[in-house]
């Protein structure tokens, strides 16, 4: 039977442009698809729909549009039009991005809510909702920031927490202030329309479908259990609606209201869905209600608390058939040497800068690739390792066997490949599909594709271009090419050669499909699917003996490593400096001092915990032009380890014994060289020709270590 596979992805705000963490997510749904749709044979087909959107409601895009003078619908236009450069840079092949503002979405939203509210599911309650009393309005739990309640953890939202998880009511949040003006919110009163999550029917449901196998990660089964609570304590209904003024989809029968935008953003995978079977000619209900129908989506960890707990139980008692086909794969973030990304620490990254760069996309996929598993881990970015990884293994493994043999096909047997292999030829190739036990490789790394453990089978396919470039270096076809009397041997080498590189092309394929493309052209090949890798048939080389191939073109470069210093955001505050260079110019041209800062309040400069330290130790770092190692005392009963890039200012002995200023409160930082537990304060110009000096803060004489600067 033919599985049929609905695809779906997080819907991206439709307030900014795509970043990284998008890419990253799309990569891996794309990855899966790809190789999904290459099962086209036997046993294994796939018919494969994959669709995404634009999430589009709310009010943080009224107020943008409102800013640039323009409808909400056309600046959620103007975002969506910018949205292709992106998806075609990397490759990503969605069969339909939509939009949660169509036609298709509120009918299908305004019908679920039906549906639950005729189950009983649907309940008002006059509560009391936060109101910005600067802007003049209710906020939406996105328009609020504070303490998250659970972990503690600052600037989270009002309606989830992006640390640990936990989802809550914005009046829960410790200290709330309003996105849009910093006031403190006021509480007023308000009739909602709520949908009673914490009815037994939800739990029973949730319970049962969370545990069921192959559902989503064991590791997200337990947690959205703690969710639950032990017999659905836990559930608290959801506020489901907004006042006016807000946009999006009305409540129906309910003038002035409108649903808050997470009930009608994943309906949107359904909106879109339809809109491409009404473009396709297909059936939308049919395809749902179909038996070999699977629903299989990829989100972040930090959105689950909608998708596994909400979005499933709405679905569930609207009586939608796709909950019962529904499975989550749960991914992690995507980190720059081990930390979060931050523009203000000079450690984003910008997909379009990475294609401006003209950084090949495919670099990317196969990094990503590479360090993705089944299990909700971060993925860190590591510039070295990048650089190390797609040069080592695209560069110096795979391209290597094509562009070390096809020469010798074109200039020596007019393209043609050999009509014919020895055995022991046949026994390289086997050997290197062949696992040590015998079984086929190919099954083993679809079986890795399908399960998302794309890390492992890129490490397989990886190992069968090691053998194959060891029969290449065992066989020299260049000193073979000497010796006329070497021709046949010649041309069987580098036909075994090529037909390994097949092989792997085809099975990378799902990651590299430019590159594969490519080969295809270059081999002459009609189509590359996974039959082709199957070597008890020999559908490895049968096809491939006689051919004619084409002329051999370079497939990839290397990555040049100064690539990857222009990738990385810089650091806020030295953007904006850089910005007003012309400026502080023309103010301080003799010093080279750069302008202020954009203004903050004392609320933000309360959040730096400034301390005088006493410098108790300092030295070199080996292996480091710049930085010294400090041990400093801060008052706090212990010493922490500080690394500084002050070396070219400082001797270590000159420090040791001197009081500075370091920032307390700053999370340790993993460095190469050790962790770094703070910051210590220094001076400079933002032209350092103009005045090269470095100079760290040294408090007045009595300062004691400990006293705070404030």
């Amino acid at each position: 039977m033919t599985r049929k596979l609905f695809v779906t992805t997080a819907l991206p705000y439709a307030n900014a442009a795509f970043h990284i963490g998008h890419m990253m997510e799309y990569i891996q749904a794309d990855i899966w698809v790809r190789f999904q749709r290459m099962q086209r044979e036997g046993n294994g087909l796939r018919e494969v729909h994959f669709v995404g959107a634009d999430d589009t409601h709310g009010t943080p895009i009224m107020i943008a549009a409102e800013k640039e003078g323009i409808t909400p619908q056309e600046f959620v236009a103007k975002i969506a039009a910018g949205r292709a450069q992106y998806l075609d840079g990397f490759h990503i092949a969605f069969d339909n991005w939509y939009s949660t503002d169509s036609p298709e979405n509120v009918e299908l939203s305004q019908g679920i809510y039906r549906k639950l509210r005729d189950a009983g599911l649907i309940q008002t309650k006059t509560v009391d909702r936060f109101y910005d009393p600067v802007k003049g309005m209710f906020l939406a739990d996105r328009n609020i920031k504070g303490e998250c309640p659970k972990c503690h953890a600052k600037d989270q939202y009002g309606d989830n927490c992006e640390v640990c998880g936990a989802a809550y009511q914005p009046t829960e949040l410790v200290n709330p202030f309003s996105v849009f003006t910093n006031a403190t919110p006021i509480l007023k009163p308000s009739e909602q329309y709520f949908f009673k999550l914490s009815d037994p029917r939800c739990f029973e449901f949730l319970r049962d479908w969370l545990n069921t196998p192959g559902r989503l990660q064991p590791e997200m089964v337990n947690k959205v259990s703690e969710w639950l609570g032990e017999a659905g304590e836990k559930l608290a209904d959801w506020d489901i609606s907004r006042d006016a003024p807000y946009f999006g989809i009305p409540i129906p029968d309910a003038p002035g209201k409108f649903f808050y935008v997470w009930l009608d953003a994943p309906v949107g995978y359904l909106a879109s869905l339809k809109n491409y079977c009404e473009k396709q000619g297909m059936d939308f209900n049919a395809l749902l209600n179909d038996p070999a129908t699977e629903q299989i989506h990829f989100i972040g960890k930090d959105i689950v608390s909608f998708h596994l707990l909400f979005w499933p139980a709405m679905l569930k008692f609207a009586d939608h058939p796709v909950i019962e086909k529904l499975k989550v794969n749960v991914h992690g973030h995507l980190t720059v040497n081990n930390e979060k990304m931050s523009k203000s620490r000079g450690t984003g990254i910008s997909p379009l800068r990475y294609l401006n760069l003209g950084m090949n996309p495919e670099w990317l996929r196969y990094y990503i690739a590479f360090k993705l598993n089944s299990k909700v881990e971060d993925l860190d970015f590591t510039g070295d390792d990048f650089v190390a990884r797609v040069n080592s293994d695209l560069i110096g493994k795979f391209v290597n066997i094509a562009s070390r043999c096809a020469g010798f096909i074109a200039k020596k047997f007019d393209g043609k490949l050999a009509s014919e292999l020895s055995p022991s030829a046949q026994d390289w190739i086997k050997r290197a599909l062949l696992s040590a036990e015998g079984k086929e490789r190919q099954a083993s790394i679809a079986h890795n594709f399908e399960n998302r453990e794309f890390g492992k089978a890129l490490r397989e396919i990886m190992e069968i271009a090691d053998a194959a470039n060891q029969y290449v270096d065992e066989n020299k076809p260049w000193v073979l090419a000497k010796d006329a009397e070497k021709v046949a041997e010649l041309h069987e080498v580098c036909t075994t050669a090529l037909i390994l590189f097949r092989q792997l092309a085809i099975l990378l394929s799902p990651v590299l499909p430019g590159v594969a493309a490519n080969v295809r052209k270059f081999l002459k090949d009609e189509r590359m699917v996974w039959a082709d890798t199957a070597v008890a048939s020999g559908a490895v080389y049968q096809s491939m003996l006689g051919r004619t191939i084409g002329a051999y073109e370079h497939l990839m470069t290397r990555v040049d490593a100064k690539m990857i210093e222009d990738l990385f955001d810089a650091p806020a505050q030295q953007a904006a400096a850089a910005a007003a260079v012309p400026a502080a110019a023309e103010a301080a041209p003799a010093t080279g001092i750069e302008a202020l800062a954009p203004e903050i309040k004392i609320d933000d400069f309360a959040k730096i915990d400034l301390r005088v330290a006493k410098i108790v130790n300092c030295e070199h770092v080996e292996g480091s032009d710049k930085l010294l190692r400090l041990t400093l005392d801060v008052g706090e009963g212990r010493h922490r380890n500080v690394f500084s890039g002050i070396k070219a200012a400082y001797k270590p002995e000159d420090l040791i014994g001197k009081l500075t200023v370091m920032v307390a409160n700053l999370a340790p930082r993993k460095m190469k060289f050790g962790i770094s537990e703070g910051m210590v304060l220094a001076a400079s110009a933002a032209d350092e020709k103009a005045n090269p000096g470095l100079y760290i803060l040294n408090p007045w004489p009595g300062a004691e270590p400990g006293m705070r600067i404030g």
